[in-house]
């Protein structure tokens, strides 16, 4: 057992009205004694179901994030005309909307704007589809590749993704107490925010509860990053809703900080947000979308990445990324995009 875990544990437990906040370096202590398993399974559980009863603060968010730094995996600076979009979505999948984020890779990754994803297998609490498999389907299986691997593709084409049991087991080791207490504990927050990138980096997160937006800028104003995007998405992802309004935040809290609200009718986007389906069914919906092909698939792919492109400064405002995003996949540069994938990620699949 370890007695200084205990310490800070009972400064989160103790109760509605005796229990404390961790300073930032208890909370990065605390997390990088539960990643090296110094702290005892019933001392981790405790200390998960407790910190979500509580909630974090955005200091406890920056300290884990200082430990998740320290410990986990970090991808080298790419050379690049634009940061690296670093895309935060909940690891747990989606169970009633299709993803889009892998086709606003692509299409941000053939507009020269670099993007890594980060995530892992089907994962507690939602036990949704989680993206590693979108991607397997559309021929690219991030799993089989070695960090340096990643590393050599984010560099040959402008596309990253990494994979928790493969790329930060310490991490994964985690993952079990998820199904165990029942609920996402503060390291589920706390992931979308991470950022596994060396660089100069743009991070994106989506969000469901305007207060965890306020926990995120408060962490992000303690790490020091500048260039930030939050989404009031699809199921706490980043893809942007067509039934309602899009409510973003644009910046760092420290510096300057932004509230947009986009209507999708002003643009001729309002509808109903794609439902979930077999992965393979969507996979065949992806594809469709890469020939170009007009779907309500398509239309939510141009909506969510118009604005991604105007975001990260391909395009002069969200109208004229609408345009190029419809531009790259009706002349077939997105699915060119995903060949050069393929081609450069297939042999070292087979290598590793």
């Amino acid at each position: 057992m370890s007695h200084a875990f205990r310490d800070l544990l009972r400064k989160v437990g103790s109760g509605t009205h005796t229990s404390e906040s961790l300073s930032r370096e208890e909370a990065a202590a605390a997390t990088r004694m539960m990643l090296l398993h110094e702290a005892t399974p019933a001392q981790i559980g405790a200390f998960m179901i407790a910190h979500r009863i509580r909630r974090p603060t955005g200091t406890e968010l920056a300290g884990m994030l200082d430990a998740y730094e320290e410990l986990g995996p970090r991808l080298h600076p790419i050379a690049s005309a634009h940061p690296v979009t670093v895309m935060g979505v909940p690891y747990d999948g989606r169970s009633r909307t299709a993803p889009l984020n892998p086709l606003i890779a692509l299409i941000l990754a053939t507009a020269h704007c670099p993007v890594l994803m980060h995530g892992g297998d089907r994962m507690p609490t939602k036990e949704g589809e989680p993206l590693i498999d979108y991607w397997r389907g559309l021929g690219v299986d991030w799993s089989q590749l070695s960090l340096a691997q990643v590393q050599d593709i984010l560099d040959a084409t402008g596309l990253g993704f990494l994979h928790l049991p493969t790329h930060f087991p310490l991490a994964q080791s985690l993952v079990l107490y998820r199904e165990q207490i029942g609920k996402r504990p503060p390291l589920a927050t706390m992931e979308l925010i991470w950022s596994p990138y060396g660089g100069e980096a743009h991070l994106v997160s989506g969000f469901v509860h305007p207060p965890t937006e306020l926990m995120f800028q408060e962490a992000i104003a303690l790490r020091g990053i500048s260039h930030f995007t939050s989404v009031k998405g699809l199921e706490g992802s980043s893809d942007l809703p067509r039934e309602r309004t899009a409510i973003i935040g644009l910046g760092a809290p420290a510096i300057s900080f932004e509230r947009l609200h986009l209507h999708p009718r002003d643009y001729g986007f309002e509808g109903k947000n794609v439902p979930l389906d077999t992965t393979s069914k969507l996979v065949e919906a992806m594809y469709t979308v890469l020939e170009g092909q007009p779907s309500e698939l398509m239309q939510s792919t141009l909506w969510s990445s118009g604005f991604y492109l105007w975001r990260c400064g391909s395009c002069r405002s969200l109208e004229a990324g609408i345009q190029e995003a419809n531009r790259l996949l009706t002349e077939g540069l997105v699915l060119q995009k995903l060949r050069e994938l393929q081609q450069v990620a297939t042999p070292l699949q087979l290598t590793h």
